[in-house]
Order: C-alpha cells, then sequence, then structure tokens
C-alpha cells in the first residue's frame, strides 16, 4: 500500500467536505481534479485523462484546466448538471516554505458554483434573469421565493400548490431549493422544467431563524418596512439566504429588499402554452423569437421593458406576467392627418443603420458597483 502524501492527504480532506461537487484543486495554473471527479469531468469536458501517482496500488485519474479559461470549462460543467467547488491556494509556496520544506501549500474552496449561483457575466445569458428559487411550507401555507444574485433582484409570493407548476415555468429557475424532506416528491417536477433540485436540511427552513438572517443583511430590526410576510414567506427568503451564504463562503453578494407578489395579481399560463407561443424560447430551442412583440403588452407600465437587443436583466421571463386589468391597446404606429383626408401611416425611417454594438446588461453592472451597506 502507497502512502498518502501531504499534498493528496490535503486534497482528500477537502473533497471529503464536498462530496456532491467536482474540486476545481488549484496547482499552480491548473485547476487539478483526480479520481472519480477526474474521470467524469473528463468525459463531461472532452479534456485527456491522464495518472499522477498510485492510491491504495491504483493509478490515480487526473485531469486539469488552466486558470485563465476555466471560465468556459465551468460554464459546461454547470449546463451538465455538476456543482464545483473551486478550491483555491490560500498562499504562495515561499510562504509555505517558511513552515518547513515538505510544508503543503493552504489551500480552501472559497466557491461553490452551482446553477443559480452564477455571477461572471460571461457566464450568463444576456437576455435572461439566472434565478435561484427556494420553496418553503409551513404547515398548511406555501412560498416560493427567487433572486438573482447577479442583478440583486429579490421576490416572494405566497403559493398554492396548483400553481407550483406555472409558476416554475414562469420564473424558469436555474436552481430550486427544498427541504430534504420534499426532494424526492419534488424531484419529478423540476425535471419536467430542466431546474436542478438543491435538498437542505430543515433548520435552513426554519422561519425564526429566517427573520434573523433578513433583519442581519438589511440592517434592520423588523421586517415591516418592507411588507407583511408569512411565515413561509419568510421561511423561503431565509433558505435562500442560507444557500447563498453556503456557496459564496459568507460572502453575501449585494441583494435589494425583497418584493412581494401578490398571487392574484398574475395570470396563470400553464406550461405547454408559454412553450408553443414561444414567449421565451423558439420551440427549436433558440433564444426569444417574439419578445419584443409580447413584452411591452405583459409589462407593467411602471415597469417598462428595457432594451431586450443588447441583453437585459428587466427583460425576458421576468417581465411574463399579466395584471388583473388591463390597459387599451393603442394603434401600432404614428399618423400623420390631413385637413379632409384619411389617416395615412407616418413613412418609416429610411437610410443607411448601424449596428447595434453588444454592451453588458446594465443591472448586473449596477449590481456590482453599489457599495454593500
Amino acid at each position: 500500500m502507497n502512502a498518502v502524501t501531504p499534498m493528496m492527504a490535503q486534497y482528500l480532506e477537502i473533497k471529503a467536505a464536498h462530496p456532491d461537487a467536482l474540486l476545481f484543486y488549484r496547482m499552480g495554473d491548473f485547476y487539478e481534479m483526480f479520481f472519480d471527479d477526474a474521470v467524469a469531468a473528463a468525459e463531461a469536458l472532452d479534456i485527456a485523462l491522464t495518472k499522477r501517482g498510485k492510491h491504495d496500488g491504483a493509478d490515480i485519474p487526473m485531469c486539469g484546466v488552466p486558470v485563465h479559461s476555466a471560465e468556459g470549462y465551468l460554464l459546461t460543467l454547470i449546463r451538465k448538471g455538476f456543482r464545483v467547488a473551486v478550491c483555491e491556494q490560500m498562499e504562495s509556496p515561499a510562504e509555505a516554505k517558511k513552515r518547513g520544506s515538505k510544508s503543503v501549500v493552504k489551500r480552501d474552496v472559497v466557491r461553490l458554483v452551482t446553477p443559480g449561483t452564477l455571477t461572471e457575466e460571461a457566464l450568463l445569458e444576456a437576455r435572461r434573469h439566472n434565478y435561484l428559487a427556494a420553496l418553503a411550507q409551513v404547515r398548511d401555507a406555501q412560498a416560493l421565493a427567487w433572486v438573482d444574485i447577479s442583478t440583486g433582484g429579490f421576490h416572494v409570493m405566497p403559493l398554492t400548490p396548483a400553481r407550483l407548476g406555472p409558476e416554475l415555468a414562469r420564473l424558469a429557475p436555474s436552481e430550486l431549493i427544498v427541504s430534504e424532506s420534499s426532494e424526492q416528491e419534488l424531484r419529478p417536477v423540476a425535471g419536467d422544467f430542466g431546474i436542478a433540485l438543491t435538498g437542505l436540511a430543515r433548520s435552513a427552513f426554519d422561519s425564526a431563524g429566517g427573520e434573523r438572517r433578513l433583519c442581519d443583511l438589511f440592517g434592520v430590526d423588523t421586517l415591516d418596512a418592507y411588507g407583511s410576510f408569512t411565515r413561509a414567506e419568510v421561511a423561503a427568503m431565509g433558505a435562500i439566504l442560507h444557500y447563498v451564504d453556503l456557496t459564496q463562503k459568507g460572502k453575501l453578494p449585494l441583494l435589494r429588499p425583497p418584493h412581494r407578489e401578490a398571487e392574484s395579481r398574475t395570470v396563470q399560463i400553464d406550461a405547454a402554452t408559454r412553450r408553443n407561443l414561444e414567449l421565451t424560447h423558439a420551440l427549436s430551442g433558440g433564444l426569444e423569437r417574439h419578445a419584443d412583440v409580447y413584452l411591452p403588452l405583459v409589462a407593467s407600465p411602471l415597469q417598462p421593458v428595457t432594451q431586450s437587443r443588447h441583453g437585459s436583466g428587466s427583460s425576458g421571463r421576468g417581465q411574463l406576467r399579466g395584471r388583473e386589468q388591463w390597459p387599451a391597446l393603442e394603434r401600432p404606429g404614428p399618423v400623420a392627418q390631413g385637413a379632409g383626408s384619411r389617416p395615412r401611416p407616418v413613412p418609416p425611417v429610411t437610410g443607411p443603420r448601424r449596428a447595434a454594438r453588444p454592451r453588458r446588461d446594465p443591472q448586473r453592472s449596477q449590481s456590482r458597483c453599489q457599495p454593500a451597506s
């Protein structure tokens, strides 16, 4: 039997703390993976699988990706259903040698990358939100909370079991947090919508603990200033904060105060109708084909649709919600009226057009610039 090297002992210790994630173990200019992680990652990324040393008499599988291009590999892994624990070097090799010639560089996981906690703009779709949602139940009441940590938008609403499917179809969250006790029951529902399902301990959904997390985050004594929330709503929001704190290793992003949506203020559209109308995605699987037509009709006049062609955090799926009272539809375009003549359409503006230059999502950019409280 081969003795475990200090470096491999460190790897195994860190990996044991994150058994459900691929471990990106930083070694110089590469993130290395070993054992089963290496086999799974090499197949998913279509990269070479090599070996490094032996463990229990068998070769240790290994593969790696360069640090400077790791984002693209991360995106591929996340889209294929993996979670990734990013383990960085917390000191330089020179600092480690001061403790002894055989000392191992200190390493620790600085972030757990999951479908609902992506923040890098290069990994996000510009024309849609990347929601992390949580479903909570307190006695007979249910609530759904969701957040986009790349923009800071934070929402919650009461929910009946019959409306879970339509709301998931409307929001299309990348990841749904549920209690471990209901994880198996909800797995088929999440699978139907292509949502990654994450189970948390029941303690994460404690409403009293959730209220403390919310008050601590926003620096208030009570949540009264933000609205009247049920225990289920507070539990759902608290579970989200618990999970974000867990994945970001204590570095909470800037979040806006929660906005409560009333269930009666939305028009229910089932998943099949939403898909066939191609409101957000074409049937072929591409991006929105009719967003420029539909979104101006369903967006609130107080929250107009922002420019959808260059990526806007406030356009896309988040705007697809109806209202109890619809405004009267106006003419499709301006008209010119002459004396004693019929209205005639104003001729369209002609001439050369310059192609619009892609730009960064304004909401996501602002969320990075605002100082945390």
